[in-house]
C-alpha cells in the first residue's frame, strides 16, 4: 500500500484572493503548497485593463511572505467595454494568462459582467487569433432556469454558440459541476479545458441542504446531485489531459457566510492537497494525482510544469486549522467530512 507519493509541485488555476486584509491573511494558505495560481478578477471595482492586472499583481507579491515562492498568473476580467487591444498588449507583455467571462449576476461580484455577447465579439476574435484562453464562468442568469440546471443550459445557450462562432478560441470551462459539463468536455478538441474544485468532489446538494443549512458548503456553481459529483471523480481521476485542478477556493469571513443572505464561496486552500489525496486513493488513481495537479493544466495554459517537486505522506491524522484568522475577519475552513491522513511533507 502507498505511504509515500512524490509529484511537480502543484498549481491552482483557478484561485480567489481578494485584496487588502484578506489578500494578506490567505496568500499564505495557497502558497503553501502551490506554486502558481490563475488569479481570478473579480474585486471591487474588478481587474479590467493591463494596468489594473499589473497594480494587483504588484500587491499579491507585496503580501507574499519572506521565504515564500508564488507567481500569480493575472486574468482580466471581461466587460463590454473591454479594450481588445488593451487584452493583446498585457498578454504580449507575459503579464496576463487568461480573460475571465462572467455572465452579469452569475456570482461573487460579476455585476460588471457581460450581458449581450455579441459586445464582446471583438474581443473574443483578437483572444483566439492570439491564443490567449477565455476562463468561462459557465451559468446562465435567466431567473427562469433553475439553480441547479443553470450549468447545462449555459453550455447550449451560451458556450456552444461562442466556440462555433469563434474558431480557434482556447476556453477553460471552470469548476464544472454537472455530468454534461464532463461530457462536453471530454467530446471537444483540445482547445477546450475544463477545472474541477476540490469541494465539487466531496460534496453533493444533500451536504448543504439534509439536517440544516450548512453555509460553509455552499459554493456557486451551487453542488448539484450524487451522480453529478460522481461523473466529476471519475473525470479528475481519469488522467485526462482536459481536466485539471482550479480549486476556486473562495474566502469569505464568517459573518459574511452565516448569514441571512450568506456568501458563496468554500475556502479549500489549506487542505486541497490532502483532501484530493483521500480522492484519488480512493478512487485507485494516486498515480494520476500528479497529470490532475501538475502537468494537465500547464500543458493547456502553454507553460512548462514546475520544477520543484512535493511529496505527500500518509500517517497520523493531519491538524489543519478550521478557521483561518485575518485582518478582516475569521475564516472558516473547508470541513471534508472524514479524517485526512495524507500531509505535505516539510
Amino acid at each position: 500500500m502507498t505511504q509515500s507519493l512524490t509529484i511537480c509541485r502543484p498549481d491552482d488555476w483557478h484561485l480567489h484572493l481578494r485584496d487588502g486584509a484578506m489578500l494578506e491573511g490567505v496568500l499564505p494558505e495557497s502558497a503553501r503548497h502551490f506554486a502558481r495560481a490563475i488569479i481570478m478578477p473579480n474585486l471591487v471595482p474588478p481587474v479590467v485593463t493591463g494596468r489594473d492586472a499589473a497594480a494587483y499583481r504588484d500587491r499579491i507579491l507585496a503580501a507574499l511572505p519572506e521565504g515564500m515562492a508564488f507567481e500569480p498568473l493575472m486574468t482580466l476580467y471581461l466587460t463590454e467595454d473591454t479594450d481588445p487591444e488593451d487584452v493583446a498588449a498585457a498578454h504580449a507583455s507575459g503579464l496576463v494568462k487568461a480573460v475571465k467571462l462572467y455572465p452579469a449576476g452569475a456570482t461573487t461580484n460579476s455585476a460588471s459582467g457581460v450581458r449581450d455577447f455579441d459586445r464582446v465579439r471583438g474581443v473574443l476574435e483578437r483572444m483566439a487569433e492570439i491564443g490567449l484562453p477565455l476562463c468561462v464562468h459557465g451559468e446562465v442568469t435567466d431567473p427562469a432556469i433553475d439553480i441547479f440546471d443553470r450549468e447545462a443550459v449555459f453550455i447550449d445557450r451560451v458556450l456552444d454558440p461562442i466556440r462555433r462562432k469563434t474558431p480557434g478560441l482556447r476556453v477553460v470551462m471552470e469548476h464544472i459541476t454537472t455530468k454534461e459539463g464532463v461530457a462536453y468536455a471530454g467530446a471537444a478538441g483540445d482547445d477546450l479545458g475544463a477545472t474541477i474544485t476540490t469541494h465539487h468532489l466531496i460534496i453533493n446538494r444533500n451536504h448543504i441542504l439534509a439536517g440544516g443549512i450548512r453555509p460553509h458548503y455552499y459554493c456557486l456553481p451551487v453542488a448539484k446531485r450524487e451522480e453529478h459529483r460522481l461523473a466529476l471523480r471519475a473525470a479528475a481521476t481519469s488522467g485526462a489531459p482536459r481536466f485539471f485542478l482550479g480549486t476556486d477556493s473562495a474566502p469569505h469571513i464568517d459573518a459574511l457566510k452565516e448569514h441571512a443572505c450568506g456568501c458563496a464561496g468554500c475556502f479549500t486552500a489549506t487542505n486541497t492537497m490532502s483532501i484530493l489525496a483521500h480522492v484519488f486513493e480512493e478512487e485507485g488513481a494516486l498515480d494520476r494525482l500528479e497529470a490532475f495537479t501538475s502537468l494537465n493544466g500547464p500543458a493547456f495554459y502553454r507553460l512548462p510544469p514546475n520544477e520543484e517537486r512535493i511529496t505527500l505522506t500518509k500517517g497520523e491524522t493531519v491538524d489543519y486549522p478550521k478557521k483561518i484568522q485575518t485582518g478582516a475577519g475569521p475564516v472558516t475552513v473547508f470541513e471534508p467530512g472524514f479524517p485526512l491522513l495524507w500531509r505535505v511533507a516539510a
